[in-house]
This record gives C-alpha cells, sequence and structure tokens, in this order.
C-alpha cells in the first residue's frame, strides 16, 4: 500500500472524499514530524510508539578501500508496535 492507496481507503472508510482523506492523513504525517522533529514521541494506544533515538558516533570501514572511516552520531526515528497491532498481524 502507497500513500495514494492509504487515502483512498480512509476516504472509503470515513466517507469523505479524497481531497479530505488526503489533507487528514497529511495532517497526521505532519504532526507526527513535527513532534518527532521536537524530540517528543508519538503514543497510539493500541496501534504503537513512534520515537526518536540517537546514534553515538562510530568508526565503520569504507567497503571498496578498507580504511576505516568515522560515523558521526545522529538521530534516528523509531517505530515500536503495539499489542492491538502486533495481534492483529498474528
Amino acid at each position: 500500500m502507497n500513500k495514494n492507496d492509504l487515502i483512498g481507503a480512509v476516504a472509503d472508510h470515513s466517507g469523505l472524499s479524497k481531497n479530505d482523506a488526503g489533507k487528514a492523513v497529511e495532517a497526521v504525517f505532519d504532526s507526527i514530524t513535527s513532534t518527532l522533529s521536537k524530540g517528543g514521541e508519538v503514543r497510539l494506544v493500541g496501534f504503537g510508539t513512534f520515537s526518536v533515538t540517537e546514534r553515538k558516533a562510530s568508526t565503520g570501514r569504507n567497503p571498496r578501500t578498507g580504511e576505516p572511516m568515522q560515523i558521526a552520531a545522529s538521530t534516528q526515528p523509531k517505530f515500536k508496535a503495539g499489542k492491538g497491532l502486533k495481534d492483529a498481524v498474528n
């Protein structure tokens, strides 16, 4: 399922027009992104939790030359599935 399929499914289930459903889906994505960029987390009970995790700087190897190289520290988005989602999939 891609984004357009998701918008179509939301429109069908909610009775909204595709345009309104598209705005709703975009608003959800924007809200999650905004919260994560501020270092917060989004908990959707029964679905899962979106959070941000810190990765420390580390030393890796260039696969072509084998030379050591420094990998910078970064923040990464993370998703942990909730019980309801896990149960629905299994």
